[in-house]
């Protein structure tokens, strides 16, 4: 088990979809490992694969005291009718957070290191990093879902935040 480095906006890995984990093998295990080691710290709610460089769908949470992880994760179900609306961070953008529109409701299916089937579902905070999660995964970050005029502020923080 390794706490990794997180991979910032500009790192190109955060920008491409990831591939699926079609082996679980030591490589995965460690993978596994190493999300759940590096998420395990208060203000970290969620950690996909390729904020620490591995481009396979994979990630972590740790919310509410709950730790856990899925692997190929597919956000089958989101609430159609019951939104949230609050401010989003990412450890991949640090220090920057803006109100980000979300499902109150989500369900995300996958698989654990058993190959078994995985079920995680919740409302609020935990719908909120499920969805954050699959979009990582996927190569989106939250800022692509800020309204226009906030993501216009947002880019222009984050531009003089990196220098």
């Amino acid at each position: 088990m390794a706490m990794r480095e997180i991979r910032v906006v500009g790192d190109p890995v955060l920008r491409t979809p990831c591939e699926p984990v079609t082996e679980i093998d030591d490589r995965v295990r460690g993978l596994v490992d190493d999300l759940l080691e590096t998420v395990d710290h208060e203000g970290r709610a969620g950690l996909a694969a390729n904020q620490i460089g591995v481009s396979l769908r994979a990630f972590s949470w740790n919310i509410e005291d709950e730790v856990g992880y899925v692997l190929n994760p597919v956000l089958v179900e989101v609430s159609e009718d019951e939104y949230q609306e609050g401010e989003e961070g990412c450890l991949s953008v640090p220090g920057l957070w803006y109100p980000t529109r979300r499902a109150w409701y989500a369900r995300v299916e996958g698989m654990d290191l058993d190959g078994s089937k995985v079920v995680v579902e919740g409302t609020e905070l935990m719908a909120r990093a499920l969805q954050h999660e699959c979009d990582h995964l996927d190569g989106t970050l939250y800022l692509d879902r800020l309204e226009r005029s906030v993501r216009k502020k947002a880019m222009r923080a984050m531009r003089e935040q990196l220098g």
